[in-house]
């Protein structure tokens, strides 16, 4: 096994066959093409806090057999799951939390593979190698984050502590269009999205684009509309116009950019992603602030969308407890964390027991709020 700083260093075949094995739906953001993307504009890299430093592990002929997507850490931004409280505590303590390093897709909470290979051994030996990494590179910590359920068992085995948390996902049952859907809801609940979806679509166009049909023009506008949200809600956006035009020329075929269009002016757009068996619904902006136009741009149009390329999800991201009304149901992310320092580590991992046990019953809860018809037993329709 070996770091690598650099995708560029790392054969794209290979990569992607580990990343997307043959026969299994396939995860757009960990594709070489859309990694490379981010180094190669400068979202990660020089000064954002975020240096590629890829752990590969090869056979004896050099092949690739295994790899994680792994990044050296100045910060805790942009990674969605937070950290932020224990490097306060070990700074406190007088230790020094960053560097860390972050197993994941920057800038992307979308749960997936991170230990990248089919084989047992080989993903036991790549959850062993990420903290001998930390301890070669002097970083306090590893963090593996939105990981498959293969990764956790591989990297509790090595005393990885185990985090939970809730993302929201539209689930397709086999609905046969959007209508269908609505049948599933309570009646109420059925007529409250009628009205929203109505006052939204007032006085506008919506647009679906992809492939060929994406254009310079619809980027431009999307980047302003990314650039204001990410104003907002972060301080300054991760990703540069550069990065669109990159995944455009790449992965433009993967792409589905939802665009509202008022009096012949672009005024919002919400960005997805297409996998083998989801839409993964990524960033959104707009210009005029309307009723109901995120709701319209970001759920209803995905949900409609993934019914009809017959996709068994929507993965519409972090937070948001409002999308459970728009039939969103809350679901489990998981995550692993190795600390160096022993005292830490246990601190950490009492803390994430007494934390599992809450999400565990906040999942609960947040499930009895669902807008699904009930069954005689209590049970939402949509389980």
């Amino acid at each position: 096994m070996r770091l690598v700083p650099s995708l560029a260093q790392i054969d794209e075949t290979s990569w992607n066959a580990l990343a997307n094995p043959a026969g299994q739906p396939t995860n757009p953001f960990l594709r070489w093409a859309f990694l490379h993307a981010l180094e190669i504009t400068g979202c990660v890299g020089g000064q954002t806090g975020w240096q590629s430093l890829h752990l590969i592990a090869e056979d004896d002929s050099g092949a690739l057999v295994g790899a994680v997507p792994l990044y050296l850490k100045a910060h805790s931004q942009g990674e969605y799951v937070f950290d932020h409280g224990w490097a306060h505590a070990y700074q406190q303590a007088g230790g020094q939390y960053y560097p860390k390093l972050q197993a994941a897709v920057p800038f992307t909470p979308v749960p997936g593979p991170r230990l990248l290979s089919q084989n047992p051994s080989v993903r036991t030996a790549l959850a062993t190698g990420l903290s001998v990494a930390a301890h070669e590179v002097g970083a306090s910590s590893v963090h593996v984050t939105f990981a498959g359920e293969e990764d956790m068992e591989a990297l509790s085995a090595q005393g990885f502590a185990q985090r939970i948390d809730v993302q929201y996902c539209f689930l397709n049952p086999g609905y046969g269009d959007y209508e269908d859907f609505l049948g599933s809801l309570s009646s109420r609940k059925r007529k409250n999205l009628r009205k929203e979806r109505k006052i939204a679509q007032d006085s506008i166009e919506i647009v679906h684009l992809g492939g060929d049909d994406l254009k310079a023009e619809h980027w431009d506008a999307f980047f302003e509309f990314y650039q204001d949200t990410g104003m907002r809600k972060w301080g300054q956006p991760y990703l540069n116009r550069a990065f669109f035009e990159e995944i455009h020329a790449r992965m433009k075929d993967d792409i589905l950019l939802i665009m509202a269009r008022s009096e012949g002016r672009w005024i919002a757009g919400a960005l997805n992603f297409i996998g083998g068996d989801a839409l993964y619904g990524r960033y959104w902006g707009r210009f005029e602030a309307r009723p109901g136009l995120h709701f319209e741009l970001c759920y209803h149009q995905a949900i409609e969308a993934a019914i009809a390329r017959g996709l068994k999800r929507v993965e519409a991201g972090a937070q948001g407890e409002h999308k459970i009304a728009r039939g969103y149901a809350p679901v489990l992310t998981r995550s692993a964390h190795w600390l160096g320092d022993a005292g830490l580590h246990q601190a950490v991992t009492d803390y994430l027991n007494h934390e599992r046990k809450m999400v565990e019953q906040d999942v609960i809860s947040l499930d009895r709020l669902t807008p699904f018809r009930k069954t005689a037993k209590g049970l939402s329709v949509h389980k």
